[in-house]
């Protein structure tokens, strides 16, 4: 059967279940061959960025602002790619990205061709028209690695950056705040290393992307879950990237930050997660510094899922650019009535086995599974993909609502005119 009469829905079971990649390549070309007849492509937001930094659109421009989700799929990554678009379709709505992290990569068994193939198959389903963007999240140096082997941890992330270009990924984000060190005397000495890093990477990237594309990408000050960042860090990171960045080159177009989240939530004993305290007033700060000092969009938010559900609408008023979205959707596909019981009894039980050793002195049951659980959706992948559709659907469904909550209270609504006004398929 040639790919005219192959069903999308046929091309994404064969590009998840085949385990040669060589056959998940030639299933990604097909895709990309129908998605182009129907004016679907991968893009970069950084034009869309650029602008903002600017002062084109958002509060320096007299108008509301916004702030992009970014959003990890971990499982149900087709069904639930289909329930953004349709979200996104119904309100107008542009400025929304798909992500996967460099750990997630790993755990949820989803190489880049295979990610961003299944979210443009999810596109050509829901027949959505112009850009997507799908974005490499945390490629992040391991601290431990390199300090063993700094070649070889760098190199690594060299291949999977260059893997996640081939793929379409054509936004990321570097990670090089792993190597802060606070030991050393002043902000601008402790963001060394890592300023450094992030513009050798920002470099590769920019040797490698696309002719007329320019790669987003971004920055990081401070590892998340840690102490809040300040003007100061922002300021010594962002100047010693400058310096370290060939004035020839772009450079980053945001810059993430930590203001008292952490990836998954605090939980608790019963398996809950504890409320958060998120500090806007620091966010609103370096959002404004990053956009007037540096013209970057603003600062992005990670660990943001989980937070409870009447704050989402203050990530908008303050102007952050971006928000980072994952955990609280692998819960609602977990904890959802129409997930199989039976099949989530054989994850969990596997859990134990297979990270059992991981289980901390003093952790309940409930906190172990809650924070391990993740690590489960990548040897179960091939059985959660065989779920019956109606199963699926249902999930989908939940889902849908989560994300047409978060697309208004984030005020994504009617900006697809504003991102193809910057961003079209000859400027990617």
């Amino acid at each position: 059967m040639n790919e005219e009469g192959t069903g999308v829905d046929e091309l994404v079971l064969e590009l998840v279940l085949k385990d040669d990649m060589n056959v998940k390549l030639e299933i990604f070309k097909k895709i990309l061959r129908l998605a182009e007849k129907r004016g679907i492509f991968f893009a970069s937001i950084h034009p869309l960025y650029r602008a903002r930094g600017r002062g084109d659109f958002g509060a320096a421009a007299g108008a509301a602002g916004f702030t992009v989700p970014a959003i990890n799929l971990r499982t149900l990554t087709y069904d639930l790619a289909r329930a953004i678009f349709r979200v996104a379709k119904r309100n107008r709505a542009g400025a929304f990205i798909f992500e996967i992290a460099r750990s997630e990569i790993g755990y949820t068994m989803q190489p880049p061709i295979e990610y961003s193939g299944v979210c443009m198959a999810a596109a050509i389903k829901e027949e959505w028209r112009g850009p997507i963007f799908i974005q490499g999240d945390h490629f992040q140096i391991n601290a431990k690695n390199y300090r063993q082997n700094p070649r070889k941890e760098t190199e690594l992330l060299n291949s999977l950056i260059r893997e996640a270009l081939a793929a379409g990924f054509y936004n990321i984000d570097i990670d090089s705040s792993t190597l802060v060190d606070l030991s050393k005397e002043g902000t601008k000495e402790q963001q060394q290393l890592n300023y450094t890093l992030c513009a050798a990477f920002t470099t590769f990237i920019r040797s490698l992307q696309p002719n007329g594309i320019e790669v987003s990408v971004g920055g990081e000050i401070g590892e998340i879950g840690d102490t809040n960042s300040t003007p100061e860090e922002l300021m010594g990171f962002m100047d010693g990237y400058r310096e370290a960045l060939s004035p020839s080159l772009e450079g980053i177009s945001k810059i993430s930050v930590q203001t008292g989240t952490s990836h998954g939530g605090v939980v608790l004993p019963d398996g809950s997660i504890a409320q958060v305290k998120l500090d806007f007033d620091t966010l609103a700060t370096l959002s404004q510094l990053a956009r007037d000092k540096y013209g970057l969009a603003g600062a992005v938010q990670h660990g943001a899922s989980t937070l409870p559900e009447d704050v989402f609408h203050k990530f908008a008023e303050i102007e952050t650019a971006e928000i980072h979205l994952a955990t609280q959707f692998q819960n609602i596909v977990y904890d959802s009535d129409y997930f199989p019981q039976e099949l989530k009894r054989r994850m969990y039980a596997w859990l134990k086995e297979k990270h059992g050793k991981e289980r901390k002195e003093g952790q309940t049951e409930e906190q172990f599974i809650y924070k391990t659980r993740k690590k489960a959706l990548g040897a179960f992948k091939k059985e959660i993909m065989g779920l019956q559709g109606e199963t699926k659907k249902a999930i989908g469904n939940e889902l849908e609502e989560k994300f047409e909550f978060l697309f208004k209270q984030l005020r994504v609504v009617k900006t697809k005119e504003l991102v193809e006004r910057y961003i079209n398929q000859d400027s990617g």
